[in-house]
């Protein structure tokens, strides 16, 4: 007796009428059409079956504190940080916990049950790590939540630094992270690179460094990141966010880069909703589009997926942790509108990011973990286009979050002729 069969799914990959099978929260078989006993069975009714959404960048230190104690006038990334440093002495962990966990709840209602959270490490108080790493624990039953040790102010520029971080990180921070580009010097950001990758290489760890965040086409710390991950023989473990700079950079310099990110296994995080709005704030016309060379970057075998940075922060006032948002947003900036560049947003958001967090049991194969989300969609670009509906989210085969059925969407190719929206002469 199976705990849960699945029919008449849609998958990603465009198989439909498939049956999934569930025992003891892992999917023990996938195939068309089939029929066993199951204590609970639910027909998808030809909808879109998915691996639940994955956010690969967020700061949940600072999610919904938007207008605390003020709101960013300019929008642009610095006042955001000044504003995040007005904000850091009039937290508390309990706000801290309380605002993080209505973010989680927001997030399971969404199918996103996989989060990469970036805290910063800049107070040496670390009461942002502790909150985080109690935040963690608490949704550990329903949303992988994994911690990017982050010194927002720079490691080497703030006092204290790189005690901070590592203190995060013997606390049970997961990931080394960093900012170079907000390091006082080039060459302090540079070093900082290769200071933060040591870290990393000799504790076992992750990394993943905000990149490049900038306009400014002669930012290319994204080149030492790709170098640090090859001499230290971190292939694939290894992450850029943002890389911003390169929608500026000259196109030669970037037919060098390019091969040189793929060859150092380095994977790559945009963020379409924050890179379009906090970027090209210098400029008149015409404006940049803010955001990192994502189809080039996926065209050169680097494995690239979306974030969605900031939900209600002080650099974004928007946000409800929608990942399908995330996908929509990075398909238009990146002009990928063509029926595989949909599709290639789609994976954005859930393999893509998946393999950047190296989520182990994801994925919609047998024995990986039954943990998936019903899309009220036909197909992954029919889930962008609309930001499906979530009928029903599952997490190791118990249900978490379930909506009701909206108005299903048109069928244009199936209605009568009499009533088409135009006629061709």
């Amino acid at each position: 007796m199976l705990d849960l069969l699945i029919t008449n799914a849609a998958l990603p990959d465009g198989r439909t009428n498939m049956s999934v099978a569930v025992q003891g929260g892992r999917i023990t078989a996938i195939e068309p059409g089939l029929s066993a006993p199951a204590h609970e069975t639910v027909d998808a009714g030809g909808y879109l079956l998915s691996p639940p959404f994955v956010d690969p960048h967020f700061h949940m230190d600072a999610t919904l504190s938007y207008g605390l104690p003020r709101v960013n006038e300019s929008g642009t990334l610095l006042e955001g940080i000044a504003l995040w440093g007005e904000l850091k002495p009039l937290l508390t962990a309990e706000a801290l916990i309380a605002r993080a966990l209505t973010y989680c709840d927001w997030a399971v209602a969404k199918g996103l049950l996989a989060i990469r959270s970036h805290v910063d490490t800049s107070d040496p108080s670390l009461l942002a790590v502790d909150a985080l790493l109690e935040v963690k624990k608490q949704v550990a039953p329903y949303i992988d939540l994994q911690l990017v040790a982050f010194p927002q102010d720079g490691v080497l520029r703030t006092q204290g630094g790189v005690d901070n971080l590592k203190r995060a990180l013997d606390k049970g921070v997961d990931v080394v992270g960093g900012i170079p580009h907000f390091e006082r010097t080039a060459e302090q950001g540079a070093a900082s690179v290769k200071l933060l990758c040591e870290i990393a290489a000799e504790r076992s760890l992750l990394v993943d460094m905000h990149c490049d965040e900038t306009d400014d086409p002669l930012s290319r710390h994204i080149e030492t990141l790709a170098f640090e991950a090859q001499r230290l023989g971190l292939q694939g473990r290894v992450n850029g966010s943002h890389c911003t700079s390169m929608h500026s950079m000259d196109n030669y310099y970037v037919s060098k880069l390019l091969p040189l990110i793929a060859e150092s296994g380095v994977s790559v995080i945009a963020n379409p909703l924050i890179n379009i709005t906090l970027q090209g704030r210098h400029d008149t016309y015409p404006k940049r589009r803010g955001m990192t060379r994502v189809p080039e970057l996926m065209a050169a075998g680097v494995n690239v997926a979306f974030g969605h940075d900031c939900v209600m922060d002080p650099w974004y006032g928007l946000g409800s942790g929608d990942m399908l948002e995330v996908a929509h947003m990075g398909l238009h900036v990146a002009q990928m509108t063509s029926q595989k560049g949909i599709r290639q947003c789609f994976d954005a958001v859930t393999t893509n990011a998946a393999a950047v967090m190296h989520l182990q049991g994801y994925g919609l194969e047998v024995g990986c973990d039954a943990s998936f989300v019903l899309l009220q969609a036909r197909d992954t670009i029919e889930a962008i286009r609309l930001r499906a509906n979530r009928l029903k989210v599952w997490k190791q085969g118990k249900l978490l979050a379930e909506t009701a059925e909206v108005m299903a969407s048109l069928n244009v190719a199936n209605r009568p002729t009499k009533t088409a929206f135009f006629k061709v002469n």
